[in-house]
């Protein structure tokens, strides 16, 4: 008997009301609190399904604006869904819109507390921990410095650096390695390899076709809402160059899901 999957996702719907009237005057909004806007609907994902198994590194792919975000939302319960059901079996651990949760006004180690609280770690943990946290970032040197100083990439570092401490059974990320220099680069790989070794399960979203055949073994394709393809991690990524480079419609080839 296979094993139970920890993440199902089962015919899945999201879509987005977009209002296609400006309000451009104080009279206009006015008047608009007393009868409807005009809006027109984007449905964002349509009827998507599949499964994430227990120690699996699954990829997925698509092109900008194919529902890859809006997807990982839905999944870790940001956005609830529109139609379908999504069935959890194990805690997750997102990375996605890193710093939520930060104090400008606050040097990195405080910061590092509120993030990791967030995040399910206890203070006690965090503490012992804050020093390899500021090593893994690169940031030992900042660690005093108010958080308003860092430049965007400094805060992505640190936010990536307590995500990896907080990783629960499941882990999702976001194009995590096109974040930082080189040398963060390869410690965030070293440690996403580390995470696969313990046998964490994991989702890893990323344009790279490269990146998705070194660490996935099965991928996903999206395109306009739908997966258009679920096989090897090689073959969606060899799709997924045709797909840019013809700049067409849904790949062939694979698991259609609809």
């Amino acid at each position: 008997m296979p094993a139970t999957p920890l993440i199902e996702v089962r015919n899945v719907s999201k879509r987005f009301r977009i209002p296609s009237v400006r309000r451009e005057t104080v009279r206009e909004h006015v008047l608009d609190l007393f009868r409807p806007r005009p809006s027109e609907t984007l449905q964002v994902l349509d009827s998507v399904s599949f499964e994430l198994r227990r120690g699996e590194t699954l990829g997925l792919m698509g092109r900008n604006g194919g529902g890859k975000s809006t997807l990982l939302k839905v999944i870790t319960g940001i956005y609830p869904p529109d139609g379908g059901t999504i069935v959890r079996r194990a805690g997750i651990t997102p990375i996605l819109e890193l710093g939520v949760g930060w104090n400008p006004d606050l040097d990195a180690i405080d910061n590092i507390d509120l993030l990791g609280c967030v995040m399910g770690l206890s203070l006690g943990e965090l503490r012992a921990a804050t020093d390899e946290i500021l090593e893994f970032a690169g940031l030992e040197r900042f660690a005093k410095l108010e958080l308003r100083y860092y430049s965007s990439g400094m805060a992505s570092r640190l936010a990536y650096a307590v995500a990896f401490r907080a990783v629960r059974e499941v882990l999702i990320l976001d194009e995590i390695f096109a974040v930082g220099d080189a040398g963060f680069r390869e410690r965030c790989q070293d440690r996403f390899q580390a995470l696969r070794a313990a046998g964490h399960t994991l989702l890893l979203v990323s344009h790279e076709p490269h990146t998705i055949e070194r660490f996935c073994e099965r991928a996903l394709l999206l395109e306009g809402g739908r997966i258009v393809m679920d096989d090897d991690a090689g073959a969606v990524a060899d799709a997924y160059m045709r797909l840019l480079t013809e700049g067409a419609g849904p790949a062939a080839g694979g698991e259609g899901h609809a």
